[in-house]
C-alpha cells in the first residue's frame, strides 16, 4: 500500500500543469468552456459526468452517453454562449427529481 501511495504522489509531482489550476465551473460562462483547453474540457466532462449521476447509480462510464451528452452541451453551448455553464448543464442533464 505504501509503495502505491509514493508512486500515486510522485506521479502527481509530474503531471502536466493544466491540471494543478483551480477551475470554478460556477463562474465559467459557456463560451469560456468551449475554447478551455482540450485537456481542461476533458476534466471538466468527466467531473459532470459524476456530478449528475445518481447517488445510487453504479460505478459505470457509458462512453456512448457520455459523448452524446458532450455533444448536446457544445450545441447548447454554441447557441447560448453567455450562459453560465453550471445553468446549461443543469437545464439538460439535472434530473427532475433533483433540487
Amino acid at each position: 500500500m505504501k509503495y502505491f501511495a509514493s508512486v500515486l504522489a510522485a506521479g502527481m509531482l509530474f503531471c502536466n500543469s493544466a491540471f494543478a489550476t483551480e477551475i470554478d465551473l460556477s463562474t465559467w460562462t459557456c463560451q469560456k468552456f468551449q475554447s478551455a483547453s482540450k485537456d481542461d474540457i476533458g476534466v471538466i466532462l468527466a467531473w459532470l459526468d459524476g456530478y449528475y449521476k445518481g447517488e445510487n447509480d453504479p460505478p459505470i462510464i457509458d462512453t456512448d452517453k457520455f459523448v452524446a451528452n458532450a455533444k448536446k452541451l457544445g450545441e447548447y453551448c454554441s447557441a447560448h454562449p453567455d450562459e453560465g455553464l453550471i445553468t446549461a448543464t443543469d437545464k439538460l442533464f439535472k434530473p427532475k427529481d433533483k433540487d
